[in-house]
């Protein structure tokens, strides 16, 4: 019986590529002279340092557009406050990977909606859809492409 899986997935050696280009830029731009301005990434986490808060906005701007460019979508990011402590401002921003319980019942609620002779089921952080014909699970993915979701979405393991 044909299927495929819905999925969240963010290729974090892109994100690494990402991080060390936006911090090869920060170390040559002229208005970052002199500022200890840096990225640093820690697993899911990037944590950006400078020494204000106009600073932090520039640096995200830079890590956005590497981020697009090596094919990761921003989407995914989930940016915290800057904390301003002294002279440092610091800000988080989180890759989010995964699909959360709660959107992946969104999504098989709108499977059951789309009433299509498919079925959706949660398997840990992804969802497997089945049916038996081929046009349907196109129209699924179709209509999920249409719908908007906060996490980009993949699909992968399309068998006949």
């Amino acid at each position: 019986m044909p299927s495929f899986d819905v999925v969240s997935e963010v290729d974090m050696q892109e994100v690494t590529n990402a991080v060390d280009q936006a911090n090869r830029e920060v170390r040559t731009r002229f208005d970052f002279k002199g500022t200890d301005s840096s990225f640093l990434r820690e697993g899911a986490a990037i944590t950006l340092k400078s020494e204000s808060d106009f600073q932090l906005k520039q640096m995200l701007d830079i890590l956005q557009s590497k981020l697009s460019r090596r094919g990761v979508d921003i989407a995914c990011l989930a940016i915290a406050a800057p904390e301003l402590v002294g002279k440092e401002a610091r800000q988080v921003v989180t890759v989010r990977q995964g699909l959360e319980t709660d959107l992946s019942r969104r999504i098989v609620k709108l499977i059951k909606d789309s009433k299509l002779k498919v079925q959706g089921a949660i398997q840990g952080d992804k969802v497997r859809v089945t049916g038996k014909k081929r046009d349907d699970l196109q129209k699924v993915i179709e209509s999920l492409r249409e719908a908007k979701f906060d996490m980009p979405l993949q699909y992968i393991n399309f068998r006949d």
